[in-house]
């Protein structure tokens, strides 16, 4: 059953119209529930949650009319703190040797915790991943927090400068608040938009104030939460930053082995084995793993459009094609 804490904190976020809180804090009862063998009540409760959530998302979509801040629920946080589905398994991503062995050390840190704890010794929690876009990034967050069944929630930091320039530092005390109230994964998406180096010529004092300020939290940060920063640049950070996480990360667009799992794996329903592999994943080599999935269904909608659901060579060699010549212009 829940605890007493955690029935508080569930009337509180009820009475406080905090959706976001109150599914965050279902989904952690739900979880403690299959620990400990209830799965028929921790499916029964991941249930409801979902289609609440669902009910919640298409009300919203629903309403065209614009409401300010300081009129939604749990306004201090709402459009900077998003609890994002999440449903990747670890099987089911297409990373490099290395960064499979690291992300599966992650994980086997986090679920021994308890064990580690007893030797004074804490897991890995603070995560910088860099690297291309499309490489898996999101996608890597998305797995962390399927595979340790927490909540996955999103801060998308250009938002918070440009709708609260001069009160950032604030709204960013309120969302460690959170990390720290609140076990689950948190992903610092395009997170130079604050890293950027200090006293670099593109230098703007609210930014910097910031940096200072997330510097800050991250080191005093001592919750259970899993904290990822995730950039596509990251020769812009300040090298202060780098000290502050437990492992960095670097994600790179896929080579020919991980091009061909790509491929299978999207149009296992399709058939693969008149491809012409050597050619095929020649053609795909220097896009990103998103661009070669994006082929992959761009081939697939070809062939059950117009040929009869079969897939062939030339129609992914086309679609390659047409994601490089988008990148070059």
């Amino acid at each position: 059953m829940a605890t007493a804490e955690q029935l508080k904190a569930l009337l509180r976020s009820h009475a406080e119209r905090d959706d976001q809180r109150f599914y965050s804090i279902a989904l952690q009862v739900a979880a403690k529930e299959a620990r400990q063998g209830h799965n028929k009540l921790a499916s029964d409760i991941k249930n409801l949650v979902e289609k609440s959530q669902s009910s919640t998302r298409n009300i919203s979509l629903a309403s065209s009319k614009p409401v300010h801040l300081a009129q939604q629920n749990n306004s201090d946080l709402k459009g900077l703190l998003e609890l994002t589905p999440h449903s990747v398994r670890i099987n089911e991503v297409v990373l490099s040797e290395d960064i499979h062995e690291r992300m599966g050390q992650v994980i086997l840190e986090q679920r021994q915790k308890d064990k580690l704890s007893r030797f004074g010794l804490q897991p890995r929690r603070k995560l910088l991943f860099t690297g291309p876009p499309g490489t898996g990034k999101t996608m890597s967050a998305s797995m962390l927090a399927t595979e340790l069944k927490l909540p996955l929630y999103t801060i998308v930091l250009d938002n918070l400068i440009t709708r609260f320039m001069g009160e950032t530092a604030a709204k960013l005390r309120l969302i460690f608040d959170h990390i720290r109230q609140t076990r689950a994964v948190y992903l610092f998406d395009e997170f130079d938009a604050i890293g950027t180096q200090r006293g670099s010529p593109n230098d703007v004092g609210e930014i910097r104030r910031v940096l200072n300020s997330f510097l800050l939290f991250v080191e005093q940060d001592a919750s259970e939460s899993i904290i990822i920063a995730a950039t596509n640049h990251p020769e812009l950070l300040d090298q202060a930053l780098y000290r502050r996480f437990d492992d960095i990360i670097k994600f790179e667009k896929p080579k020919l082995d991980q091009i061909c799992l790509l491929i299978q794996n999207r149009l296992s329903l399709f058939g693969t084995d008149d491809f012409d592999w050597k050619l095929i994943s020649k053609a795909a080599n220097g896009l990103s793993s998103a661009e070669i999935t994006r082929s992959c269904e761009d081939a697939a909608k070809e062939a059950v459009l117009n040929f009869d659901a079969k897939v062939t060579s030339d129609m992914l060699l086309k679609a390659f094609s047409r994601r490089h010549s988008g990148n070059n212009k």
